[in-house]
């Protein structure tokens, strides 16, 4: 690391801690050349895999692309802003440790479902209604039974 003052290129690292809930390192460093003191904050830098569209082409993951969904899905529904949050971080997560380099389409609107489902089953059906382009009322109807099927039963409880 580069002093920012003298632009040396020996410093020594003083104290290390985890900060932003373990997601970066906080290092405290020493130049050995002017002995100035400075801070830096190091994280894992994590690349969003490509996203392989349903016509073949293939575009750069958009996590404000996503947001807007999860927020139109669930606009006028009781879900707080950290709960969105919660959920974008969560599906961002899940598409990091697939390990690949390109994920379908498809597998993220799948992910997007899941977690919709979690929140607010008003804002998963209207999110599936479009994702899987509901054409009549009996698909509507088809996907609330699958909802139901899912529910565990309330009188068990």
């Amino acid at each position: 690391m580069y002093c920012p003052f003298c632009n040396a290129d020996d410093t020594k690292v003083i104290d290390s801690r985890l900060v932003a809930d373990g997601g970066q390192v906080r290092r405290r460093r020493e130049c050995v050349a002017c002995t100035e003191r400075f801070t830096t904050y190091e994280m894992a830098e994590l690349v969003m895999p490509r996203v392989i569209k349903t016509d073949g082409t293939r575009e750069v993951f958009d996590e404000e692309k996503l947001r807007a969904g999860l927020q139109r899905a669930l606009e006028k529904r009781p879900v707080s802003i950290e709960q969105i949050e919660t959920a974008l971080t969560q599906i961002k997560h899940f598409l990091q440790v697939t390990g690949e380099r390109e994920v379908p389409s498809r597998m993220i609107g799948e992910e997007v479902m899941t977690k919709l489902r979690e929140l607010d089953e008003v804002a998963y059906v209207r999110f599936a209604s479009v994702y899987r382009s509901f054409q009549d009322l009996s698909e509507f109807q088809d996907e609330l039974n699958r909802l139901n099927a899912l529910k565990p039963d309330a009188e068990s409880e």
